[in-house]
C-alpha cells in the first residue's frame, strides 16, 4: 500500500507520461491541418493535399468525422513545413484562407447549404507573401488574418487585414510590426488570436541576433496595434530559422497565453512573466480550460499532450499538433503523420 502511494505521489512531483493513447482516428489524407470550433460546438478541419484544399466536420465532438471534400484547388498551393491552409469560424459560417507559392492568399466562405465559394484576395499588393506563413482568427462575424510580407524593400515584416463579413472582403493591408534588424524571422509561423475587439498577434522577431517571441496588440479590432512586447526573459542566439512559431491562445478572462520552443526547450509564458519550462520538442500549441492550459508539441516525432495537472500523455507518431476544447473533461488534437491527418479525444 505504501508503495502505491509514493507511485502517486512520484507521477504527480516528476510529471511522467501518464497515459499512451492507442486509438487515433485517421479523417484524411494531406497535410498541415488546421482545426476550428463553431458556436455550436461543431468541430472544423481543413488541410491540403497537392493542390486541392480538403474540409472535413463533426458534430459529435470529434468521435467520427465527416467525409473530407474539396473547397478548391489552388495552383501550386503552400501545405507543408508550417505553411497550409487556415479556418476559422464566423457567428454564420465558415471561412478558410490559403496562399499558392507565388505569394498570393484567397479567401473562401462556406454558406448555408454547405457549399464554398472563393470570394476575395486577402493581401492587396501581388505576390507578397511568399513565405505562405500565415494565420486567421475570428469572433463574432469579424476575423483578423497575419502573414509575412515582403512588400517595400523586399524584408519579411507582419501584416495583417481584417474582415467585418465573414470572410466575403477584406481590408487594406495593414503594417503590424517591421524589425528595425530588417526582417523579422523568415520561416516562422505567426500566431493571431480575438476576442470581442481585442487582436493578440505573436511571430517570431530577429532583433540583436536573437529570435525571441514577441506579442502585440490591438484594442479597436485591428486598426491600430501598440508596441511589441518580447516574451519570456532569455534569449536565443541564432544565425538560421528554427521554423516554430509557437502557439496563442486568449484564456477566459480575455488574456494571452503563450507556448512556444527556444533551443530544445518548450516553455510557457504570460505576457510580462517570467517563462516557465514545460518539456522538451517542438510544434507548440495550447488551449484554455476552465482557466487552465493544456498544451501540445512533437517531442521525438511523438505528439504530446500535456494536462493540467503536469502529466503528459502520448498519443502516437506525428507532428504539428493542435488542439482544442471540447467540453470541461475533454479537449480534441488533430496532427498529421505521413501524409495522413489523425486526431484523438483526450479526457483531462
Amino acid at each position: 500500500m505504501k508503495l502505491t502511494v509514493i507511485a502517486i505521489l512520484l507521477v504527480f512531483i516528476t510529471g511522467c507520461t501518464d497515459q499512451t493513447v492507442e486509438k487515433n482516428l485517421v479523417i484524411g489524407f494531406g497535410q498541415m491541418p488546421n482545426l476550428v470550433k463553431d458556436n455550436k460546438n461543431n468541430l472544423h478541419v481543413v488541410y491540403g493535399t497537392g493542390d486541392s484544399i480538403i474540409y472535413s466536420f463533426s458534430s459529435n465532438g470529434g468521435r467520427t468525422f465527416s467525409s473530407p471534400v474539396l473547397i478548391s484547388v489552388l495552383p501550386k498551393l503552400a501545405a507543408s513545413h508550417m505553411r497550409g491552409p487556415q479556418i476559422a469560424s464566423f457567428s454564420e459560417g465558415l471561412a478558410v484562407i490559403a496562399c499558392n507559392s507565388s505569394g498570393d492568399i484567397f479567401s473562401y466562405v462556406k454558406d448555408e447549404k454547405g457549399n464554398w465559394t472563393q470570394t476575395a484576395r486577402v493581401n492587396d499588393v501581388d505576390t507578397v507573401a511568399k513565405e505562405g506563413l500565415m494565420s486567421l482568427a475570428a469572433d463574432g462575424q469579424n476575423a483578423f488574418a497575419v502573414w509575412l510580407d515582403l512588400r517595400g524593400n523586399k524584408q519579411n515584416k507582419i501584416f495583417g487585414a481584417k474582415s467585418n463579413d465573414g470572410g466575403k472582403t477584406w481590408s487594406k493591408n495593414s503594417l503590424i510590426y517591421a524589425s528595425p534588424d530588417s526582417t523579422v524571422c523568415e520561416c516562422c509561423k505567426p500566431s493571431v488570436a480575438m476576442k470581442g475587439t481585442a487582436v493578440y498577434v505573436m511571430f517570431r522577431n530577429w532583433l540583436n541576433g536573437n529570435r525571441d517571441l514577441y506579442l502585440i496588440r490591438s484594442s479597436d479590432g485591428g486598426n491600430t496595434f501598440g508596441h511589441a512586447q518580447k516574451l519570456g526573459n532569455g534569449n536565443w542566439a541564432l544565425n538560421g530559422c528554427p521554423m516554430d512559431g509557437g502557439g496563442l491562445t486568449i484564456n477566459k478572462n480575455g488574456d494571452p497565453e503563450t507556448v512556444w520552443k527556444r533551443q530544445s526547450k518548450i516553455f510557457a509564458c504570460e505576457p510580462g512573466k517570467s517563462e516557465k519550462e514545460i518539456g522538451e520538442g517542438r510544434n507548440c500549441a495550447i488551449e484554455s480550460v476552465n482557466g487552465k492550459n493544456i498544451y501540445a508539441w512533437t517531442e521525438n516525432g511523438k505528439v504530446i499532450i500535456l494536462k493540467p495537472q503536469g502529466m503528459k500523455t502520448k498519443l502516437g507518431k506525428g507532428t504539428l499538433p493542435i488542439i482544442k476544447s471540447i467540453n470541461g473533461e475533454h479537449i480534441i488534437c488533430v496532427w498529421e503523420n505521413e501524409n495522413q491527418i489523425y486526431s484523438t479525444l483526450v479526457e483531462l
